[in-house]
């Protein structure tokens, strides 16, 4: 499907999202963020294709407005991750067809993309992972890369488009299809799954001591049970 709604809380009632000729076509496995005023959906897959195309959806006036596929745009890939730093919606990894550690930074004023670095400190390809928004540095977590679950990460600086490696001393075991949230000064992660496994266990990375610390598992109260 290529449609959708917009749900008011207030009056408990909903308007269906317009349809016209930038509106993105069907997709599965694709992602929405945030960007302060506008919902800019991108990427994803269907019948064998994966797509670097998206749009930006304005509320106020239901309209789209197809992303650049110009310089710079991301391959096309699902099972990727989106974030929104504030002025930029960033893209990184993801599959498609093989995995990937390449990325790019959208500026919705101008729509146009600027590539992320591929040098030093770019975590390896993997999908299925997490970023997470910290105010200044987007944090990458765990995932897969086709033969392996993983408990790497990095930092990444969108103003000195530079990374940096994830400390490994306590971080959570290997997992994809986890959850990861900011919570001001740490990146907590919980859940995921490797192969049938499933974990109700987790961890709390703080960026600025690049150290990690367990979540705790109560056993006298009731822990929630391992999902992904």
């Amino acid at each position: 499907l290529n449609s959708g709604g917009r749900y008011n809380p207030t009056t408990n009632s909903w308007q269906a999202t317009s349809i016209d000729n930038n509106t993105p076509n069907e997709r599965l496995f694709h992602k929405a963020i945030w960007a302060d005023t506008k919902m800019i959906v991108w990427g994803g897959f269907i019948s064998g294709n994966y797509f670097n195309t998206g749009g930006i959806y304005d509320p106020v006036t239901d309209s789209w407005e197809a992303t650049s596929i110009g310089a710079n745009v991301p391959g096309g890939r699902m099972n990727h991750t989106v974030i929104w730093t504030g002025s930029e919606m960033i893209v990184w990894g993801g599959f498609n067809g093989a995995y990937r550690n390449s990325g790019a930074r959208l500026d919705p004023v101008t729509n146009s993309w600027l590539p992320t670095s591929l040098g030093t400190n770019v975590p390896v390809v993997r999908g299925n992972h997490t970023a997470t928004w910290t105010g200044n540095e987007m944090v990458v977590w765990g995932g897969i890369n086709g033969s392996s679950s993983l408990d790497t990460g990095g930092r990444y600086d969108p103003v000195n488009d530079s990374w940096l490696v994830t400390s490994m001393t306590n971080a959570p075991g290997v997992r994809s299809e986890h959850t990861a949230v900011w919570t001001g000064n740490e990146v907590i992660v919980w859940g995921g799954h490797v192969g049938n496994t499933d974990f109700n266990t987790g961890g709390r990375y703080n960026p600025v001591a690049d150290s990690w610390q367990s979540t705790s598992i109560c056993l006298l109260y009731t822990s929630p049970s391992p999902r992904d």
